[in-house]
Order: C-alpha cells, then structure tokens, then sequence
C-alpha cells in the first residue's frame, strides 16, 4: 500500500469517527444508522464496511479509547487508597474529552455505554489490586459498586445542573463523599 493509500485510509476513517461523534452528540444511539452515517462522512456503504463490521464496533472502540486514556492516567494509583486522585482525573479527563464524553455518560439512551466502559476500566484497574492486596472478592466488588456508580451518578447530576459548580470544587466534593461518606461533608 503506498502512502497515499494510507492517507486515504486515515482520511475515511477520520470522517467516519468524527461523524459519529456529531451523530452520537445529537441523536440516541439508536436512530443513529450506517445509510445516514455514510451520507454525512460522505463515503458509500461498502467503504464503511471495509473499516468496521457495524455500528457497535465503531462505538466499542470509542469505548476503548475512553477507558485506555483514564486507566492510563490512573495505572500507578492505588485503589481504593488513592480514591482522591483517581477521582479527580476521572473528572479532568471527563471534562478534557468535552460533549462526546457527556453524552455517553449522561444520557439515558447511552446508559449502558457508559455501564460498560465502567466496567472495562474497573476490571483492568481493581482486579490486580485485590489479589495484591488479599481482598475478598466480594467486598471488592461491593467497593467498586459504590466508588464508580457514585462517581458517575455525582458527574452527572453536575452536567444535569450546568457544572454550576466550579470543577476544583466538584472534585474536592466529590472526593470528600467517596472517601468518607456524608458523614465527611459537614452539612450547615
């Protein structure tokens, strides 16, 4: 393949992402089609197909890319010791990545999405630290329950209410919440 093949390639494959994050930012996933994902990347049919298999497959490595760029910024924290700054990049790189990641976050319609990302990040993050560190499995599961749906849940309400509050202040909040419960933020 000579370069300008390659060049080709990465063009088709930056029109398809970048459509699909518009398409994804204004309509559910579900109306979302590969007919009106080629019209607006301007390609044909067989051309999407020849980079992906389905829409799922575009989406999923969305996903991936999502949850790489946080395990990698969280690889040498421990968990659940380190909760404050595993919770503060959660939210410097929910806000880094802008409306995508809102989107796949918060909505509703992408409410699995964003369950599935969760998932991937906590396995590939927690699993070693529990058999490092002689947790019982099931407590673990119960601490990662309670850490990443009460992070996500915080994150979301935020957006919901226009990040009215500074995001320095949301994540000290946060952070307050998660390493010590209600009874760590003093209610006047």
């Amino acid at each position: 393949m000579s370069d300008r093949e390659d060049l080709r390639v990465i063009r088709t494959k930056e029109a398809i992402r970048r459509t699909f994050e518009e398409m994804i930012c204004e309509m559910d996933y579900d109306q979302i089609t590969i007919k009106e994902l080629t019209e607006r990347a301007r390609i044909n049919r067989k051309t999407f197909y020849l980079h992906y298999n389905s829409l799922d497959d575009l989406l999923r490595e969305l996903q991936n890319e999502m949850a790489k760029n946080f395990i990698e910024r969280t690889r040498d924290l421990e968990r659940p010791r380190d909760m404050d700054k595993i919770t503060k990049e959660f939210f410097l790189v929910s806000e880094g990545a802008g409306r995508l990641h809102e989107r796949l976050m918060c909505s509703g319609s992408y409410h699995y999405i964003s369950r599935r990302i969760t998932n991937e990040i906590m396995s590939e993050t927690w699993g070693a630290d529990g058999k490092q560190r002689n947790i019982d499995p099931y407590v673990q599961n119960i601490i990662m329950a309670f850490v990443s749906q009460s992070t996500i849940e915080i994150y979301k309400q935020w957006v919901a209410d226009g990040k009215k509050i500074p995001l320095e202040e949301i994540i000290a909040l946060t952070t307050r919440l998660i390493c010590g419960g209600v009874n760590g933020v003093a209610v006047e």
